[in-house]
């Protein structure tokens, strides 16, 4: 069998346009407006400096203004926090009154369920015209991983009766690095709402959509996905835990033809480097931000140079034996030039080993999840342009 010829796919306007709409804590208002508040205060410090409160105060106003218009400006240029529903749960991350303030914020009404160590094959979580979001808990202490909060997003009409009998095609999304978590992709990626408008479009079949949980717990550590020495394995959690879970816990079409892994800057490194290690269960691999080598994050490996070696793809990959063909989306914005090069780059060399690759450009992003968010869309796609010309075998 060979590669099929892989093709961007062409979306309905208002598709990519929402993808690309920034939300309402994004706006570059609101880092402008702290900004001129800052300078307002400190204008009325000088002319109230003779007053030796107002000035201690107002000087401590003009900082926290000047903090506040400096957070507010890295997001609307990252676009992490795209909502109040974003913001709460960030703030939900944080210790004691950080905590309670992001429980007080929190509405509940885009909240997935509890989580569960056993969750119904019929999905047990928050509707959102007909989608539903579980949370599916899988610790694995076997392979160093103490828990891991995987949240399943299921199409409208999974739990019909009349669907009692389908079986859907699964992406796997996996965050960033570090600092990040499986609830990004719903956030900041906003997979759930690009999903029903994909779908409502008739641009996509009915899929479910895993966000992994690669954090082993420790969130602050830049693990790549990898499977560290005399540490978690994440490679092999993803790929020996995760997937047979979801499989068995869900009616799933359980063929690597209809099964894409993809990710984004760190977890897209991930997606690669585990979709190439494992061609045998992954036929579909959708990476926003690409990257191929380790750079700063190869101390994870303790020096371990077959370990580097084999989890370098700008490596291994111009050397690499395909036992069955792939078909891989890069997406980058123009605005990150080594992205750009990145992409292209890989995809020669997959050209070269005779597999199937395309780039997929957005103007004007950089390397944030503004780029993730706006690109989602095209490489849930493109998943879904492989699905449909794989016949089902389960």
């Amino acid at each position: 069998m060979s590669p099929q010829v892989a093709v961007d796919p062409v979306l309905p306007g208002d598709v990519t346009a929402r993808a690309r709409d920034l939300g309402p804590f994004e706006s570059p208002f609101i880092w402008l407006a702290f900004a001129t508040a800052a300078v307002a205060v400190l204008a009325a410090v000088i002319a109230l400096a003779h007053r030796r409160r107002a000035r201690r105060w107002g000087l401590t106003a003009v900082g926290v203004l000047l903090l506040l218009g400096a957070v507010t400006a890295v997001n609307s240029y990252v676009g992490y926090v795209r909502t109040s529903d974003d913001l709460a749960r960030l703030l939900q991350r944080g210790p004691g009154a950080v905590n309670l303030a992001g429980h007080l914020l929190d509405d509940d009404k885009e909240a997935p369920e509890a989580p569960s160590s056993s969750a119904p094959r019929g999905g047990t979580g928050v509707a959102a015209a007909g989608q539903k979001i579980d949370v599916v808990q899988l610790p694995d202490p076997a392979h160093g991983i103490p828990s891991g909060s995987n949240y399943v997003i299921l199409p409208p009409g999974y739990g019909d009766p009349a669907n009692a009998g389908r079986r859907y095609p699964v992406v796997y999304l996996i965050h960033g690095y570090p600092y990040g978590g499986p609830r990004d992709w719903l956030t900041s990626g906003d997979a759930p709402g690009t999903l029903q408008a994909l779908q409502q479009a008739n641009a996509i079949n009915p899929m479910i959509v895993v966000s992994v949980d690669m954090t082993a717990g420790v969130p602050s550590t830049d693990w790549e996905c990898l499977d560290v020495p005399g540490g978690p394995r994440l490679e092999t959690y993803l790929a020996s835990t995760v997937v047979p879970a979801i499989d068995h816990r869900y009616r799933t079409l359980a063929d690597r033809a209809h099964r894409a892994l993809g990710g984004m800057s760190g977890g897209g490194f991930g997606a690669l480097n585990i979709g190439l290690h494992h061609v045998d269960e992954f036929a579909t691999l959708i990476i926003a931000l690409p990257y191929d080598d380790l750079n700063d994050s190869i101390g994870v490996l303790g020096g371990d140079q077959a370990a580097i070696a084999a989890n370098t793809p700008r490596r291994y990959l111009p050397t690499m034996k395909f036992p069955a063909p792939i078909s891989v989306m890069l997406a980058v914005g123009t605005g990150a030039p080594t992205d750009v090069t990145t992409a292209h780059r890989i995809a020669d060399a997959l050209h070269a080993r005779g597999q199937d690759a395309v780039v997929h450009a957005e103007r004007g992003f950089n390397h944030t999840w503004h780029t993730a968010r706006a690109t989602l869309p095209y490489l849930l796609a493109f998943a879904d342009q492989n699905f449909r010309q794989s016949p089902a075998t389960s």
